[in-house]
């Protein structure tokens, strides 16, 4: 497996490094099976036998919410105009062309894209389940293990959130090109996931919530309660779309965020993605639950959805973290860039984050928000997963390296990282992915595999 770590110990000596509150010059970082097992400032040079990151290296970058498939739409649904409800449909083209095989030869491109963008953890919104027509694998679980695998082969860390997404809308049920994302119910959804096999060293298990349009209101504590009983993070679209609003208090008289909280799915390994149209009330439930926020503004100004409340839920206690979503883009430092950018354009003010703190959504409660705790920080103990991003390109030359926070912020792109590390191990040097030397090429042929 790519991610077995070392068998003997490595030291890297990184340039700079970010620690969280400030960039230090000059540090060591001892890897032991796979974890830091020291950190060591002032250090000038490298020492003999150490291994050099130069630039700015951060820890892993994790992206909180992925469907890898949408990699395949890229460009596709940028031509001309139309709505989410519009770009759901040709969405459905491509998921029905899927299958276990294609979807691990996508994914695996797709995870090796994120790698060399700094990412080394992706939490997978998963619910393409089973085969056309909602025909069962003869492995009910072919489709995310095909996931698994490819994150495995991608040489980064995965989180499956098996998606329960049983019902068209609000107890319809699904149609012909949904079939293949329901279970029926979820009781069968939580038998099915039950199978998903946790503990692998690269990959977690948890659950997630479709929407509440997708999963009847009576059988969203199941799958919230599956969730609870493994202490696993438990995933949810949220308020995307006013008209999931609209359909929501027409169906139960109530916010979709009321509705997950009287059915016991809010809570602090409970994650939110997009969060977008909510009600003063919606954001104190959801922060005064400590549930964490995901959000994807490349995605959501790409499908012209809108702009989440994002200070003000921070401001109610909901932790932030970031994902790429439909891969418009993949660039967490675009994500976080944007989601600082996108709030100075709607109140006309600047600074609502530092650059630590949109590091931190990048980095630590990115990890948190999928159940990986003991990553996200470059210190004794954590996974030792770390990226590093070129302090001088034509993006990032000039300011001096004390601001490397702030340049990789504010400036930096997916095209600066320079170097991936997880697990001790160098999944990308130099700007090259060392599992997948050709990504562009894997990308253009698993595409091509799955277009019409």
């Amino acid at each position: 497996m790519p991610l077995t770590p070392q068998a003997t110990p490595t030291t890297y000596w990184l340039e700079h490094a970010w620690l969280g509150t400030h960039v230090e010059p000059g540090v060591t970082v001892d890897v032991r099976d796979g974890r830091i097992a020291a950190v060591r400032t002032g250090a000038d040079a490298p020492p003999p036998g150490a291994v050099t990151l130069r630039g700015l290296t951060l820890p892993g970058l994790a992206n909180a919410h992925s469907h890898a498939f949408h990699r395949a739409l890229r460009g596709t649904v940028q031509v001309g105009s139309g709505t989410f409800w519009t770009w759901r449909e040709v969405m459905y083209k491509v998921a029905a062309r899927l299958t276990p095989d294609s979807y691990y030869a996508l994914a695996r491109a797709v995870y090796a894209e994120m790698a060399l963008a700094g990412i080394t953890c992706v939490g997978e919104f998963h619910y393409l389940h089973h085969a056309p027509g909602g025909t069962r694998y003869d492995d009910p679980n072919a489709m995310g293990e095909a996931l698994i695998a490819a994150a495995a082969d991608a040489g980064i860390r995965i989180t499956l959130l098996d998606t329960a997404y049983l019902s068209a809308g609000f107890g319809a049920p699904p149609e012909q090109h949904q079939l293949r994302f329901s279970d029926g119910t979820a009781d069968a959804w939580a038998q099915r996931a039950d199978a998903l096999k946790d503990g692998r060293e690269h990959a977690r298990i948890g659950a997630a919530i479709h929407s509440v349009r997708a999963v009847p209101a009576d059988q969203l504590s199941t799958v919230a309660h599956w969730a609870q009983e493994r202490r696993a993070p438990l995933h949810v679209h949220l308020s995307e779309q006013t008209a999931e609003n609209d359909a929501c208090h027409e169906a139960h008289g109530r916010t979709p965020t009321r509705l997950l909280a009287d059915h016991g799915a809010l809570g602090p390994r409970t994650t939110a993605v997009h969060a977008t149209h909510l009600t003063d009330e919606d954001i104190a439930l959801l922060g005064g639950a400590g549930t964490g926020v995901c959000m994807c503004p490349t995605t959501e100004r790409d499908l012209a959805d809108g702009i989440g409340p994002a200070t003000r839920l921070q401001g109610h206690g909901s932790p932030l973290s970031l994902g790429s979503d439909s891969h418009a883009v993949i660039d967490l430092l675009e994500e976080a860039r944007a989601m600082e950018l996108d709030e100075r354009l709607r109140s006309r003010t600047r600074g609502h984050w530092t650059a630590a703190a949109l590091l931190r959504a990048a980095t630590a409660d990115g990890h948190a928000a999928l159940g990986w705790d003991d990553a996200g920080a470059i210190e004794t103990g954590a996974l030792a997963d770390l990226t590093t991003i070129a302090l001088d390109s034509v993006r990032t030359a000039g300011p001096p390296p004390r601001l490397g926070a702030e340049t990789a912020v504010f400036a930096a792109s997916a095209a600066d990282v320079r170097h991936t590390v997880v697990g001790g191990r160098q999944i990308v040097r130099d700007g090259v992915h060392t599992l997948l030397p050709d990504v562009p090429a894997a990308l253009a042929a698993s595409i091509a595999a799955v277009s019409g």
